[in-house]
């Protein structure tokens, strides 16, 4: 991917401005009918200051976040929080036919409710783009639904209810998203009995390895890393699938492999939490402790 200019937008009117829509009519919120937008040829960075969340069907062309890149065929929605870097190359060969809509909201929007503090538990903000939501003809009705609420009450003469109205609609939305995300973890089985086998074997092959003794304790990223899917969505997925993140999954081999050693090798405690990956052995013993409620000797006693 060659370099390009990166595009930021500080407002939501220099976005507007920059596609050619007439000026939004609240400054801090706007919904966007796709199909109004002014799209260029040439691929385009841009940097958002604000959330975006969208509904795109049939868009041709390719959408970049992070290093994962999506073709949308079907509808889905996809977040972005503020400041996050992304790429959109449109089809040279036919023509836009992209239907639905582009919901942005300033951080400024939620200033004094609840929101502003609770959209940063809203992980699908950091999901990767090919880990977009998938909606049925259902859901999506239901989604449409809530952002025709959000522009008619914005259409209407803004007055002291206004923010909190439209704020609970957004909350609306972005709740009816976390709950359609656990059915996609539901629904898609044969993808997601694939991550589970892919972790598995990405465990093993860790703690079969150098790894631990070069690089340390497995950690979360390294994990995502290896399945290209983001920390957030593979931790929600295997929640949704076996009850426990991947962090739990982590803790849970590394006590399997602790007690394997404990129970067949001469090695001393210390070694062996050195041959774990961790730096001090009294953090192996706290962890191992925590988990099976005795210590690493105790255990090893008890095969005595």
């Amino acid at each position: 991917m060659e370099q390009q200019k990166l595009s930021h937008f500080k407002t939501i009117s220099e976005f507007h401005r920059s596609r050619n829509l007439p000026p939004p009519e609240h400054p801090l919120i706007s919904v966007i009918n796709v199909q109004d937008i002014k799209h260029y040829s040439e691929p385009i960075n841009m940097v958002l200051d604000y959330y975006s969340i969208s509904l795109k069907r049939d868009f041709n062309g390719k959408f970049s976040y992070g290093q994962s890149e999506y073709d949308f065929e079907e509808g889905l929605m996809y977040f972005i929080s503020p400041n996050q870097v992304f790429r959109i190359e449109h089809s040279k060969d036919e023509l836009i036919r992209q239907q639905g809509w582009l919901l942005l909201i300033h951080p400024d929007f939620f200033w004094k409710t609840a929101l502003s503090k609770t959209i940063k538990q809203y992980d699908f903000f950091d999901y990767s783009v090919n880990e977009a939501l998938f909606l049925s003809d259902k859901e999506e009705r239901i989604i449409n639904a809530i952002i025709e609420n959000i522009k008619q009450e914005y259409h209407t003469n803004i007055d002291s209810f206004s923010q909190s109205i439209i704020v609970s609609q957004i909350e609306t939305l972005l709740n009816y998203s976390e709950r359609f995300y656990q059915r996609q973890f539901i629904t898609r089985k044969i993808d997601n009995h694939k991550i589970l086998t892919a972790l598995e074997h990405t465990l093993n092959n860790y703690f079969k390895s150098d790894d631990l003794i070069r690089k340390g304790l497995l950690t979360v990223q390294f994990i995502s890393d290896a399945l290209n899917i983001s920390p957030n969505y593979l931790s929600n997925l295997l929640k949704s699938l076996t009850g426990q993140s991947t962090q739990q999954h982590i803790h849970d081999k590394l006590i399997s492999e602790a007690k394997q050693r404990l129970s067949t090798s001469n090695r001393s405690i210390s070694e062996i939490a050195y041959d774990l990956g961790f730096e001090h052995s009294q953090s192996f013993s706290k962890l191992f402790k925590k988990k099976t409620n005795i210590s690493p000797l105790e255990f090893r006693q008890s095969f005595n």
